[in-house]
């Protein structure tokens, strides 16, 4: 194994990831979206240039807008529209595509890639972009004095230098084959305005995206206005868009039913089909996940036998079924079957209560009894008695304790808990395997102190099949991540229950160009308000 690779690697989440960042990822989505895209110049002559969109948001506002440590579900879909990367994941497709960059990197050598900057290219308030900038930008995340939640994802980057103004040249410590996919993590912002007051920065960002935030206010909503001087691939359509703080879900039911907004991220699976009346309504398959977690250090889930049982011991069909109605699909790998990297890995957990009992046995396992550590969330708190009652079944005396994130990662974080059950997902941040997995398996909280499996042999493995993978590419690539995905199927110590769907509510009469993401939030790039 690379050592330079493990080293870098071991910095991954090293201390602000702990509590508070699995908390606000835990709201944030993935999969793809079916619908087609409308033809653009039948678009362009209906759409309003005046128009406002009015957006209902399910999630309240906290933390920074700041790119190198945003992480909230709000402030991460609302910087999709501020900021820009040199390279961007379509929120949509989750394809890369150049932003500000004019075209993809250009392959100098195994390590080495070029970059040029889009001509014209400036910020909110006025300054052009500069390769400057773009140092800044990457600079300010790969520095772990500044505990960006980021660097994990573009460690491999060893640095980033200007060629000249609008050139700008980045070096890799290995061959990195998802250099494209991983890009648009660092946003790129104004050097001058980041270094003049972070703070004030953080509050009232300034990007170079389509649209500029005007206000932001905790429980109401926020304000965007189109950039006019934007000159990139993707002008804002409408003159401004209205972000309208819906946390109760009945409230933003009722604002889309009665048109007073155009969109609603989150509906409430129990009004999909009354909605659908009335409004578009389409659940996306995503990566979003529902994961049980074992402290390992903790008997008797050190052996695998009993973490594999209490899997085998879920009636899936009944949980799925009942409470999230229909709207997920069981996990059988660590992916959810529409991703292109989806391989069924070699441990499928089907329902199989005698199974389960056969597997406690073997392990000498008996009169078990459990606390379920699992959080409030409201579709979370529907399975959980669907759990219990499952466990209970196969003679698992189980105990619920329900509780808000924070709370259930203190008990976790502090080494009181033998059994989570908990929602996840980062694919807001990137949808490579490579990511993914390292979010979770990365050498970080989640398994040094969660799961406590950073010591085992299985782990080691783990991590040189990662470590190995992004530095391959195509079939072969493929293979490792099939390894990697057959391990985590076996060893069961952090493992998806089901990957669950999303779904969105639009008025496609009013809405011009809208399709529904694969993750938490809103996009409304390319989307217009239709001329009346």
């Amino acid at each position: 194994m690379n050592r330079h690779i493990t080293r870098r690697r071991a910095g991954r989440f090293a201390m602000a990831v702990a509590g508070t960042v699995a908390a606000s990822v835990a709201l944030a989505g993935c999969g793809a979206g079916t619908a087609s895209t409308p033809d653009e110049s039948a678009a362009a002559s209906e759409i309003d240039p005046d128009g406002i969109i009015e957006a209902g948001i399910s999630y309240t506002l906290n933390g920074s807008f700041d790119p190198m440590v945003a992480s909230g579900a709000v402030t991460v879909s609302a910087n999709w529209h501020i900021f820009e990367g040199l390279v961007d994941l379509d929120p949509v497709t989750q394809k890369a595509a150049p932003a500000l960059a004019v075209d993809l990197p250009t392959k100098i050598d195994d390590t080495t890639y070029e970059v040029d900057l889009r001509e014209g290219a400036t910020f909110h308030n006025g300054d052009p972009v500069t390769a400057d900038d773009v140092v800044f930008s990457y600079d300010r995340v790969l520095d772990p004095n500044n505990n960006s939640l980021f660097l994990s994802f573009v460690d491999f980057i060893d640095t980033v230098t200007a060629v000249d103004e609008d050139t700008v040249r980045i070096t890799t410590d290995y061959p990195f084959s998802l250099i494209n996919d991983r890009l648009g993590v660092v946003k790129i912002v104004p050097k001058s305005v980041v270094e003049a007051d972070p703070e004030g920065f953080a509050a009232n960002p300034v990007g170079s995206g389509p649209y500029s935030l005007v206000s932001a206010v905790p429980e109401d909503k926020l304000v965007f206005e189109r950039y006019d001087d934007y000159n990139g691939p993707r002008p804002a359509l409408a003159a401004g868009m209205n972000w309208n703080l819906l946390a109760d879900a009945s409230a933003r039911v009722t604002a889309m039913s009665t048109g007073t907004v155009q969109a609603i991220e989150d509906v409430p699976y129990i009004d999909v089909d009354t909605l659908a009346s009335a409004a578009d309504v389409e659940s996306v398959q995503s990566f979003g996940l529902l994961f049980m977690m074992f402290n390992t250090k903790a008997a008797p889930f050190d052996d695998v036998r009993v973490r594999q049982a209490l899997h085998y011991a879920l009636d899936m069909d009944k949980i799925i079924g009942t409470g999230m109605l229909g709207n997920a699909t069981p996990a059988t790998s660590f992916l959810p079957e529409t991703y292109p990297n989806y391989n069924k890995a070699s441990t499928v957990y089907t329902y199989d209560p005698e199974k389960a009992k056969e597997l406690l046995a073997d392990a000498g396992v008996s009169d078990l009894s459990i606390t379920l550590l699992t959080t409030d969330t409201g579709w979370v708190k529907e399975v959980a008695p669907l759990i219990k009652e499952s466990l209970d079944a196969i003679g698992i005396d189980t105990t619920l304790d329900i509780g808000q994130s924070a709370s259930m990662y203190e008990k976790v974080d502090s080494g009181d808990y033998t059994v989570a059950v908990a929602p996840g997902d980062p694919s807001v941040f990137g949808v490579d395997p490579d990511l993914l997995m390292n979010w979770w398996y990365g050498e970080n909280v989640w398994t040094q102190t969660r799961t406590n499996w950073a010591d085992s042999p299985e782990y080691a493995e783990l991590r040189t099949l990662l470590d190995t993978a992004v530095q391959q590419e195509g079939e072969e690539q493929q293979k490792t991540w099939d390894q990697a995905f057959d391990l985590l199927s076996d060893q069961a110590v952090l493992y998806p229950l089901f990957h669950r769907k999303l779904p969105t509510a639009w008025s496609g009469q009013e809405l011009v160009g809208f399709q529904p993401v694969p993750t938490t939030g809103l996009s409304f790039l390319d989307v217009g308000v239709a001329a009346k």
